[in-house]
């Protein structure tokens, strides 16, 4: 049986719900927190790293460790996921936010 909250009397589940997120390079499904979150704008055909995971569009995830953004730049992930011409910039600064 689930604990109750002291105040209202509901019951409340003691886990936090942690949204996973799959990563285009790995596939390997991870804690949105361990991720970085690339965005292509609609109608623009360039997209930009959305550090605090807030920014609308259409929304891509990597790993934050140097070999999954390495797998993503040799398998070209970004440009088949999000059909964007800034590509290679979005790696290099992936990799510096490391």
């Amino acid at each position: 049986m689930l604990p109750r909250d002291q105040e209202t009397g509901k019951r409340v589940n003691s886990m936090a719900h942690i949204p996973l997120r799959m990563c285009i390079a790995c596939r390997e499904m991870k804690p949105l927190p361990a991720l970085i979150r690339v965005v292509a704008a609609k109608g623009s055909d360039t997209a930009e790293l959305d550090i605090h995971k807030k920014k609308f569009g259409r929304g891509a995830y990597m790993c934050a460790n140097a070999d999954c953004i390495k797998k993503a730049e040799k398998k070209r992930c970004l440009e088949r996921h999000l059909k964007c011409s800034n590509a290679s910039e979005l790696y290099r600064q992936a990799e510096e936010l490391l």
